[in-house]
């Protein structure tokens, strides 16, 4: 692309572009007074993203159903926006046990532009539209989500793809900091975040990121506690990947179960005892959820996968309902509570 191609744009038009009167003389700034410069400007951010939390909300109770039905939500940006996507999409598997390919990453350019910049990647709408053509299984309508990412709401990838997914009947969604924004009209709901000017004039990886950062922690998080992916705020759908996990997951299999047993309740495992705890969630799969259902009503993995099947995955529900899937009332292999 040479100079003579490039369309002009008035940048002083653009909010992401304006600068911050507050960090003027950060150049000159003492290294303290410059981190206390960004400091106070980050603080600024949880505050603009508090005014969001409706619209979030609204999101979220979209997306829910649909993933539990096993719908996907793809995220897709260019730059920043869409690494800050690929993150979010690449920590829920192994944060809530979530199958991988359920929440998606796509970024202009490519994977090159994960680390690389790649020039004039993000200003084609039809490339938006064909990495999303490209997804195998297809987008399938009424059941996937896709959420597209841009700081200043107006990246051709990002509404070209949101356009493409809403013509399938997907249901899509806009995360932008800029109010008003291209996204309206485009996807259905629009998050507009406004962060003010950037600490550095136009490095929307500052406050913007942080925000959709922010923003994304709580549509993906939201989802997952709505499908029943934690019980309270316990992570009881964690993979035992490593050491730190297998030993969290000990400790929400007993911080999870003790109060049942003190309440009364008898159990065929030592809480006590980690080889049993581990062997248990062993026979189930791996599944910590599953194994605390086992030891509650002391049966099997596959009836602990019926009652949780039975409670929409939700384990508060599975252990306080006493009556198994088939309807016959049970309280364990023999008769106690």
């Amino acid at each position: 692309m040479t100079v003579t191609m490039v369309p002009y744009i008035d940048l002083s038009t653009l909010q992401t572009e304006c600068r911050n009167d507050k960090t003027s003389e950060i150049d000159v700034a003492s290294t303290a007074d410059m981190c206390y410069m960004i400091n106070q400007q980050d603080q600024t951010v949880a505050l603009a993203v508090a005014k969001c939390v409706p619209t979030i909300a609204r999101i979220i109770d979209e997306i829910a159903p649909k993933v539990r039905r096993g719908g996907r939500v793809v995220y897709m940006g260019a730059g920043t926006s869409g690494r800050l996507g690929i993150l979010d999409a690449s920590e829920i598997p192994p944060t809530f046990s979530s199958p991988y390919g359920e929440w998606i990453g796509l970024i202009a350019g490519g994977q090159r532009a994960i680390q690389f910049a790649v020039e004039g990647a993000e200003d084609s709408p039809e490339q938006g539209a064909a990495d999303l053509a490209a997804l195998d299984p297809p987008l399938s309508p009424h059941l996937d989500t896709v959420i597209g990412l841009a700081a200043s709401g107006r990246t051709p990838y990002a509404l070209g793809g949101i356009d493409y997914a809403r013509n399938l009947g997907c249901f899509t969604a806009g995360i932008c900091c800029v109010s008003p924004s291209a996204m309206q009209g485009v996807a259905e709901l629009v998050v507009e975040c406004p962060v003010g000017p950037e600490v550095v004039t136009g490095s929307t990886r500052m406050k913007s990121g942080t925000a959709q950062k922010m923003i994304l922690n709580m549509i993906s998080t939201g989802v997952q506690l709505k499908i029943g992916k934690t019980y309270g705020n316990l992570m009881v759908d964690v993979k035992r990947s490593n050491i730190k996990l297998i030993n969290r997951a000990r400790l929400i299999f007993r911080s999870v179960l003790q109060p049942i047993v003190d309440q009364g309740a008898t159990l065929d495992i030592d809480l006590a005892d980690d080889l049993a705890i581990d062997d248990l969630m062993d026979a189930c799969g791996g599944s910590v959820k599953r194994s605390m259902v086992a030891a509650r009503w002391r049966c099997t993995p596959d009836e602990a996968t019926r009652r949780l099947d039975a409670a929409d995955g939700l384990l508060k529900t599975a252990l306080a309902t006493r009556s198994a899937p088939n309807g016959v009332v049970t309280n364990g292999t023999n008769g106690h509570l």
